[in-house]
């Protein structure tokens, strides 16, 4: 590619990214593109090991919630910033990914698979029966501190948006300095016939390992920024084993040991979930208003109401009028 083209391209991409945040300029709509860029970040975190590497794990929510509670047990309870807590939730996910890695590159295939999402359920487990320090079941609420980009914390998603941006590039430049070096070859190798990697000479368990500890540590960087973005963390959303499938899923779809199959499977994937969430509410708040007519056209009641979408959840409030009087129902929807 020439130099004109690499500028072309690289002008277009830099006006997307600043335009994003006017067209999308809805609290909401600017939260999907977020989670659309915390995937896509987290699809080239698993895209070293998984992609490139052909390491079929499913245990990365192990490594996304360590680094969301690593950091949120520092921030509340020590009141360390969490720009310092996520370094140090992507050192104890290093360090764990290298303990376990080293017993679990000895199995292959759906072997090492099942290996990954026995640890995370362990750290799950462990992470539920901790009561004290990390919240058990109930998990942690982290201190909502407005205003403060020092503590990773702000009102506006704008700023969210730029965090995700800058580490999508880091996690991009990443995987292309993977591509194009002689750790990606032998990673390629390793993937495409490892039995001839080792006969060449490769160090299969050496680089597995490394590609599985930097894995580990960029996903825990991703599980940081979910606690700041959303301000509540529980073992069921960060240690689920359909969060680490999720991730996997991302990657497969858009083309996995590629540069930018994680981005179009992100792109892919939410878009996807979104519009399907977007059609069950139009349906659920279908169905309430023909019961409002239906009781309307048989003098049953009097029923009106309001139907509104939020962060998975369809709030429905009816208020309907009998001859007993008036009554007020609050229904939750969860998607």
């Amino acid at each position: 590619m020439t130099m004109p083209s690499k500028l072309l391209i690289g002008g277009l991409v830099a006006v997307l990214v600043l335009g994003i945040p006017f067209v999308f300029s809805n609290p909401y709509s600017l939260s999907i593109v977020i989670l659309v860029l915390l995937y896509a970040y987290l699809a080239y975190a698993w895209n070293l090991i998984g992609g490139i590497g052909g390491q079929l794990s499913l245990g990365h929510a192990a490594w996304f919630g360590i680094g969301a509670y690593s950091s949120t047990v520092l921030f509340i309870d020590f009141g360390l910033t969490p720009w310092i807590g996520m370094l140090a939730g992507a050192v104890i996910a290093g360090v764990l990914a290298a303990l376990i890695g080293l017993p679990c590159f000895r199995l292959r295939g759906a072997y090492f698979a099942l290996a990954t999402i026995a640890a995370t359920m362990v750290l799950r487990i462990i992470v539920e029966n901790t009561h004290g320090l990390l919240g058990g079941p109930r998990g942690l609420e982290v201190t909502l501190l407005r205003d403060a980009p020092a503590m990773f914390q702000h009102t506006r998603k704008e700023f969210y948006y730029a965090v995700a941006v800058v580490m999508v590039g880091l996690a991009f430049l990443i995987n292309r300095a993977a591509l194009r070096s002689r750790f990606g070859a032998y990673l390629t190798a390793i993937r495409n016939d490892q039995e001839a990697a080792l006969a060449l000479g490769v160090n299969v368990r050496r680089y597995k390992l490394i590609a599985y500890v930097l894995s580990a540590a960029m996903t825990a960087i991703g599980g940081t920024f979910y606690a700041q973005f959303v301000l509540f963390i529980s073992p069921e959303k960060v240690f689920g084993v359909a969060l680490s499938v999720q991730i996997a899923v991302v990657c497969i779809i858009g083309g996995r040991g590629t540069l930018w199959g994680p981005m179009f499977g992100a792109i892919l994937l939410l878009l996807g979930e979104e519009a399907r969430t977007h059609a069950v509410t139009q349906q659920v708040c279908a169905q309430w208003y023909s019961t409002a007519q239906h009781c309307r056209q048989n003098q049953l009641c009097r029923m009106s109401y309001s139907c509104t979408y939020n962060s998975g959840t369809v709030h429905i409030l009816a208020r309907s009028t009998t001859c007993a009087g008036y009554c007020t129902v609050h229904v939750l929807v969860q998607l």
